[in-house]
């Protein structure tokens, strides 16, 4: 018979305050000897996103029961970007997928349980997942709870990323056009439960999950309460079990080559810049000896890209769920991935993409010899005043200036109103090289969102003659602009060479070689006092966050150094 961790010895106290305790819940004696899963759930009643899952939890604790396993649904904290982003700048965003990680890892290592099925939905939750499925290493299968229906407005599609648009351009321009616009617009960009429905960081993780072997094979992305997604509760409660009675641990799934595999298609489907991060602190976590960002940098130059989903183009999620989702961009992608990699269902990445059942050609996915694009909308940058790396979102407008150098001069800022102010009295003139800084994981704390910024210079006229150099991160649904974001160290590290950086330095961004140069003598720099910032160091978690957590080339990953 199989010894399961959750197994006490008979007798001693634990086991009889278990009997006791899983009585008056409805279990017999029986269930000690079971395998237990924890069903982590994030409901919510605060953001749509998460309004559905209490019902994906009944279901799968329904299918587990039948295979024979103890469910136990666990909960966790809910960050949804527009809504837990109001309070300290954001700061509770980011910082809270830790804290998904921390939840887990307090109740099912405190209860010693056997294994997960983890309930992903909103941008935080699945890679705070599968940090602790990494961290943890108990057999875990990630299920991908699905995207929300969209609306329509005035005769037109809207979801809720053109509503954060339009406000982010009101919030700016003060246009009452664009404020009667989503006065109007916004109740009806949402019709339902799930993430946003554009290739945003929640739906391009669901992607990268099935990437990475932890999901079922096909299942990503898909919409909320639908058909596909109760088959996949189904599966998955069943699954589950088998993992637990087998052993299959995430250390045999998330290997370097599953970790490649990711990049690879994050790279073809140009998504959310946040997964860089996100993947760099999921193989921290679980130990695996891959350098995500350097990865990226290596196969920029050879992954082109193959969809176009918004807000990359004009393709909606329902449309690329249609033509076979991940497993048809897996499928394209076919010769440049390792298809040795194994899943959670017990087959490697080439087994499934043999098996899988052909789907029609379809517009909305581009081949490797006619992509949608020769290359990715995701660049990796370095250079002396990003060292350890820095992103570039390539929209449309950066690739048609893909052969331009810009050189300007630096213009310093440590806060976005004070940005704003200069940009509405015309002191940031054209070529000025804007820096924002104190924006990182630590400097903020929790990492500023800079989109705010980032419209109001392409909106005032500068759109081709600026840069923005940011510590902070940037959305997606940034378009226009030149716009260097996530640069390491960040300001606030000792020795940063963005936290060095004074007003009138000359800065050069080449975009044909990816790099962003500080162009002053090391020397010089050498001699600046360290950048400090003003603002005070916050109590309670984001106190604690600002001391522990790491680099963002680390996965911004809050554990000791």
């Amino acid at each position: 018979m199989q010894t399961l961790r959750s197994q006490l010895p008979p007798g001693s106290p634990r086991w009889a305050a278990r009997l006791a305790h899983w009585r008056v819940l409805g279990l017999g004696p029986d269930a000690l000897d079971k395998p237990k899963i924890a069903v982590v759930n994030s409901s919510s009643e605060l953001a749509v996103c998460y309004s559905h899952l209490d019902e994906v939890a009944r279901r799968v604790k329904a299918a587990i029961r039948a295979a024979g396993g103890v469910p136990f649904e666990i909960r966790t904290v809910a960050p949804s970007d527009f809504i837990t982003s109001v309070g300290a700048a954001g700061g509770y965003i980011l910082s809270a997928r830790d804290l998904i990680a921390f939840d887990i890892e307090a109740m099912v290592e405190g209860a010693q349980l056997d294994g997960m099925v983890c309930l992903s939905s909103c941008d935080k939750t699945l890679p705070g997942h599968l940090i602790a499925a990494a961290r943890l290493d108990i057999p875990t299968l990630i299920l991908p709870c699905g995207y929300q229906p969209s609306g329509c407005c005035h005769d037109e599609l809207v979801d809720l990323e053109e509503v954060f648009i339009r406000a982010t351009q009101y919030t700016v321009t003060r246009d009452p056009a664009l404020l009667q616009w989503v006065t109007e617009c916004a109740p009806d960009a949402v019709r339902g439960p799930g993430v946003c429905s554009g290739l945003g960081t929640a739906n391009t993780l669901h992607m990268l999950a099935e990437a990475l072997g932890m999901t079922l094979f096909g299942t990503t992305p898909l919409a909320a309460n639908g058909p596909r997604l109760w088959e996949a509760v189904e599966r998955a409660g069943y699954l589950i079990v088998e993992l637990v009675r087998r052993d299959v641990r995430p250390s045999r799934i998330l290997t370097p080559a599953a970790f490649r595999n990711a990049i690879t298609l994050l790279l073809a489907i140009g998504g959310s810049l946040n997964a860089v991060k996100h993947l760099q602190a999921i193989a921290l976590a679980g130990g695996v000896p891959i350098d995500v960002f350097a990865e990226l940098e290596a196969r920029y130059d050879t992954v082109p890209l193959v969809v176009e989903v918004r807000p990359n183009g004009t393709t909606r999620i329902e449309e690329l769920e249609a033509a076979g989702g991940t497993a048809a961009c897996l499928g394209v992608l076919a010769p440049l991935l390792d298809g040795s990699a194994r899943t959670v269902e017990g087959k490697t990445l080439a087994e499934h993409l043999a098996a899988a059942t052909a789907t029609p050609s379809s517009p909305v996915l581009g081949t490797l010899e006619a992509p949608k694009r020769p290359r990715s909308t995701l660049m990796p940058v370095r250079g002396s005043l990003a060292p350890r790396g820095a992103l570039i979102r390539s929209t449309a407008w950066v690739q048609e200036r893909a052969g331009q150098v810009f050189v300007g001069r630096a213009m310093v800022f440590d806060d976005q109103q004070e940005i704003l102010r200069a940009i509405s009295e015309a002191r940031v003139a054209p070529g000025t090289a804007v820096i924002l800084r104190g924006q990182g994981p630590r400097g903020q704390p929790g990492m500023g969102l800079t989109s705010t910024v980032a419209f109001a210079l392409a909106l005032s006229g500068l759109a081709d003659s600026f840069a923005l150099i940011t510590d902070g991160q940037i959305s997606g649904l940034v378009n226009q602009g030149l716009v260097v974001a996530e640069v390491t160290p960040e300001a606030v590290t000792e020795g940063s060479p963005l936290g060095l950086v004074r007003d009138g330095d000359p800065i050069r961004i080449d975009l044909a070689a990816r790099r962003v140069e500080l162009l002053v003598d090391p020397a010089e720099l050498a001699q600046r006092p360290p950048y400090r910032p003003a603002r005070p160091r916050p109590r309670g978690w984001l106190g604690v966050y600002s001391q522990l957590v790491r680099d963002v080339r680390d996965g911004a990953l809050v554990e000791p150094s």
